[in-house]
């Protein structure tokens, strides 16, 4: 298991770069300390970054950047004659960095920019739900099965209406094609869940303890970014490098990583009762404390999306209704560098929910028993029950195939499920991503006072920190009519209560 990584670079690292002087060390030291501490970088990157630093100080002088002021002390001692000379050490550093393998991308051609017409009749779909799904989101769901590459289809009974494909819709397109708003712009939004061995009635005897290590070891907020890393193995690969859109937002995932967004995302304490033994699960029957977190892949995620939907939308030119659901060719640049995009920004979504659950799992002293995740807002590359090969999107929906264990939330007062797939053609394998909302957060705010969420709160036995009224239980549809409406799609095999909840409150979601 990984350990929380200690980092602190000391004059010992800085003398071995070939820094001398008190002065220098001095200052070198003050830029050190301040990367590492406010998570920007990691140790390695900045003795990496030091050493290009001393080797060219007027590069680094010349653009902004964090080492700007340090670059323009460093050129100044080179131009009166008291230069930093870097050591053989920090030129290794160098070299190394230079000889890792590069990540490139096969050249195939640009996508052509076409006016494309929608179907007269649309594909049928099945609905799940229906009843609780508003006129919105079947419209939505409507037009793109109208799609000139659509396939196949299915609305999930937790569906709303979004941005081109709802959320809740489940849309197979021809293998070659992939659409950024059927993704989301939360790329690789998901769930994570850590089992702890644990008795659940902690929740009751430790909640201090347990509210503690909660909001210890959480971050929230648009701009939330976080310090000490447990696992910063992800930005070692070398995908990163491979596209601008990435090197651009390498620095900016490295500071948000362990760290959730606004809006329904959230990290809580909560009892899972165990219902029915089952060979993915592998646990016994019973009651275990339980971690449950949800968010995607922060700033790196939403500006992937936004960046290649626009793209998407300059190259197919459809009807005003269904501009939302342009998509990439994936025989082509654009749709091979949103794949890698895409991808990456799943990993580090995974990573994201790990660092959260492992930094607390660490603070507990404890190894989960099992940890279960899922995508919700992703794309796959499957086969349909017929041999056929397509790009299945899932825009709020959970992966539900024979073989797959997912998490389906609810709200802060409801139940959560642990579910295995049952792999049915008609709903694509899939299933909803949870409870689903049956009023804005504009009308939420409007409608839902702050009486109204306590007493909800006080009812259920749950205790919040954070969040807004836009956020409330009684914004959301009743998970039980959720379940009801899938039960051809999934087994229930484990209720989640959530007891000690952690999201964003006003002030975080206001952070630039």
């Amino acid at each position: 298991m990984n350990i929380l990584l200690e980092e602190t670079i000391v004059q010992e690292d800085l003398k071995a770069l070939g820094v001398q002087s008190e002065e220098a060390l001095a200052k070198f030291s003050r830029v050190a300390s301040g990367l590492i501490n406010h998570g920007v970088y990691p140790k390695a990157q900045v003795l990496l970054m030091f050493a290009q630093m001393i080797e060219s100080p007027k590069k680094f002088s010349f653009s902004k950047n964090k080492l700007t002021n340090l670059a323009l002390y460093t050129k100044h001692l080179k131009e009166i004659g008291q230069e930093i000379i870097l050591s053989d050490y920090g030129k290794s550093l160098i070299e190394a960095e230079n000889a890792k393998p590069k990540f490139e991308l096969t050249k195939i051609g640009r996508q052509a920019n076409v006016d494309i017409d929608l179907r007269e009749e649309a594909l049928a779909y099945k609905i799940y739900g229906a009843a609780q799904i508003e006129q919105g989101a079947l419209d939505q769901m409507q037009t793109a099965m109208k799609l000139p590459i659509s396939v196949a289809g299915a609305l999930m009974p937790d569906a709303h209406q979004g941005y081109g494909l709802p959320i809740g819709g489940v849309l197979t397109t021809t293998a070659n094609t992939i659409i950024p708003y059927a993704v989301g712009v939360d790329i690789a939004c998901r769930m994570c869940m850590s089992i702890f061995d644990l008795p659940a009635n902690m929740i009751q005897k430790e909640d201090k303890l347990l509210k503690k290590v909660l909001t210890e070891n959480t971050f929230f907020g648009i701009g939330g970014e976080s310090g000490k890393k447990f696992d910063d193995s992800l930005f070692d690969r070398s995908e990163w490098g491979a596209i601008k859109i990435t090197r651009d937002l390498k620095d900016k995932a490295y500071r948000q990583l362990g760290t959730s967004g606004t809006g329904n995302h959230f990290v809580e304490w909560g009892v899972l009762e165990i219902l029915a033994e089952d060979d993915l699960m592998n646990l016994p029957k019973g009651s275990y404390l339980t971690l449950l977190s949800h968010s995607g892949s922060r700033g790196l995620g939403g500006n992937i999306a936004n960046h290649y939907s626009k793209i998407a939308m300059d190259k197919t030119r459809l009807p005003k209704e269904a501009k939302h659901l342009a998509w990439l060719d994936m025989n082509t640049d654009e749709g091979q560098e949103y794949w890698l995009a895409m991808n990456l920004a799943g990993d580090y979504a995974s990573a994201n929910h790990h660092e959260i659950h492992d930094k607390i799992a660490r603070a507990m002293n404890q190894t989960p028993l099992k940890r279960i995740e899922n995508h919700h807002n992703f794309a796959w590359k499957e086969q349909l029950g017929d041999g056929t090969e397509v790009m299945v999107h899932r825009k709020g929906a959970t992966p539900a195939g024979a073989n797959d264990l997912g998490i389906i939330p609810a709200s802060m007062t409801q139940p959560g499920f642990v579910i295995r797939g049952k792999g049915i053609d008609a709903g694509i394998n899939s299933a909803a991503h949870g409870a689903g909302r049956r009023m804005s957060r504009t009308k939420a705010l409007r409608m839902i006072t702050k009486s109204d969420l306590r007493e909800a709160l006080d009812k259920a036995g749950v205790q919040l920190i954070g969040a807004d009224l836009d956020e409330a239980p009684q914004a959301y549809k009743d998970i039980n009519k959720v379940m009801a409406s899938q039960e051809e799609l999934v087994h229930v095999l484990a209720r989640f209560s959530p007891k000690i909840v952690r999201m964003a409150d006003g002030r975080e979601k206001a952070e630039d």
